[in-house]
């Protein structure tokens, strides 16, 4: 089970800070508590949904059809603690357009 997170003004996700490491995010910060990542699960690119509508670009295709996110699902564990019994499934989300981090979904 998983839980998708809400974010501000219609976005999903929660806005997150996230050291990256050269294969993908390294740890991040959820208010006060700092998650290290101890494995990188998968990774995959997402494109805007096609029929919510945005501003118009450069040759009239819709700013949201040609912008994507980058994915990465994470292990992780909130630093100090052990990764046998304290691990989490996160699913954590760079948008190079917003220039913005996400903590998008929440696996349990």
């Amino acid at each position: 089970m998983s839980r998708v997170l809400g974010g501000v003004g219609g976005r999903v996700g929660e806005e997150v800070q996230v050291e990256r490491g050269p294969l993908g995010p390294a740890q991040f910060w959820r208010g006060q508590s700092r998650y290290v990542v101890g494995e990188l699960l998968d990774s995959w690119v997402e494109t805007a949904l096609w029929w919510q509508r945005g501003p118009e670009v450069a040759g009239g295709a819709s700013a949201d059809l040609v912008s994507t996110r980058e994915v990465w699902r994470v292990e992780a564990v909130r630093a100090g603690r052990s990764r046998m019994s304290f691990a989490g499934v996160f699913d954590l989300s760079w948008e190079s357009t917003a220039n913005r981090w996400s903590l998008v979904r929440v696996h349990d």
